[in-house]
């Protein structure tokens, strides 16, 4: 398997939840030129996948500083 990281991500178009609104067309060229950590999560409610979403929520202020957008999925 080859090394991925540094590498562009896929481009996709989803419906998206952000802020408590449905986005229709949430796409990630919406972010081409910006920073972006996209991370994923398997499921909800499992004791692992909230303590990840929690660090990330932490350090919002930190990514934010930095022009970087956080997306999971």
């Amino acid at each position: 398997m080859s090394v991925l990281v540094g590498k562009s991500a896929p481009d996709f178009t989803a419906t998206a939840v952000k802020s408590n609104e449905i986005i229709e067309n949430f796409s990630l060229s919406q972010y081409k030129g910006k920073y972006v950590v996209l991370f994923f999560y398997p499921l909800d409610f499992t004791f692992v996948c909230p303590t990840e979403l929690h660090a990330f929520n932490e350090r919002l202020d930190e990514f934010n500083k930095r022009d970087v957008e956080l997306i999971a999925v």
